[in-house]
């Protein structure tokens, strides 16, 4: 099983034990290996937590711009068919009125795949979003030709309630495709975020997890596999995502 989101911020709190145990050794600590100094220690710890904080910040946003979608998104169903019922009312010819009702269908039939958002605002970012994006694109795509079609000049199309309105759709299509961008845009932060992070923690050689094996080894021959300042920090546990 890979590693969860909980997971990259438990190697980084037992990192934080992991130094205090090193901090404790005093001058005695004292490899030549500067990636392992306890200067070095610091500062990727530093980093870590960082990382870890840039990709929870980015996953709240995520969260926030997929419920407003969501909210933008669920009315359009039952718009499009007071809609089509509207557009039948006017002038417009059988065709057009055909037309318009088997764009609703697709409407009607093509459920955006919402992605579950917890009402924890930290809960996890999904690890793709492309079927669920597919969707809304695609929402789109039939909302805007149902628009295009009630624009036909000879069908006079020109309903006295205002959220019908062409005016008001053009507008609701607007918001719709711009809420679409900002899910997209704030998943790719999340993921940008997430490999900053795992390459902080996990990079071969430079990262936390191999930097925990190589400063238990240096403790390991300065003390002994059986001296407590050993067991000390060989009890502290780390784990790495599979590949």
């Amino acid at each position: 099983m890979p590693i969860i989101e909980t997971g990259h911020a438990k190697n980084v709190a037992n990192f934080e034990d992991f130094i205090s145990f090193i901090t404790g050794y005093g001058p005695t600590y004292n490899p030549t290996k500067a990636a392992i100094k306890l200067a070095s220690l610091n500062t990727l710890f530093t980093t870590a937590k960082a990382d870890i904080l840039n990709v929870t910040t980015k996953t709240v946003a995520f969260n926030n711009v997929t419920n407003a979608r969501l909210n933008l998104f669920e009315p359009i169903r039952k718009l499009s068919t007071r809609l089509v019922n509207a557009f039948s009312s006017s002038d417009a010819t059988a065709e057009m009125i055909k037309d318009a009702k088997t764009i609703n269908r697709k409407i009607q039939g093509k459920r955006a795949k919402a992605i579950p958002v917890s009402i924890d605002p930290n809960t996890p970012a999904p690890n793709t979003i492309s079927t669920s994006q597919q969707s809304y694109d695609q929402l789109i795509e039939h909302f805007t030709k149902l628009i295009e079609l009630l624009k036909t000049p000879s069908a006079n199309y020109t309903p006295n309630e205002v959220e019908l309105q062409l005016v008001t759709l053009t507008a609701q299509l607007a918001a719709l495709k711009t809420a679409n961008t900002n899910v997209s845009t704030a998943y790719t932060a999340v993921s940008n975020a997430r490999i900053a992070r795992d390459k902080t923690l996990y990079k071969e050689k430079t990262g936390l997890y191999d930097i925990t094996l190589a400063v238990k080894d240096y403790v390991k021959s300065l003390y002994g596999a059986t001296a407590p300042e050993y067991k000390q920090i060989s009890k502290i546990k780390f784990t790495k995502p599979k590949a």
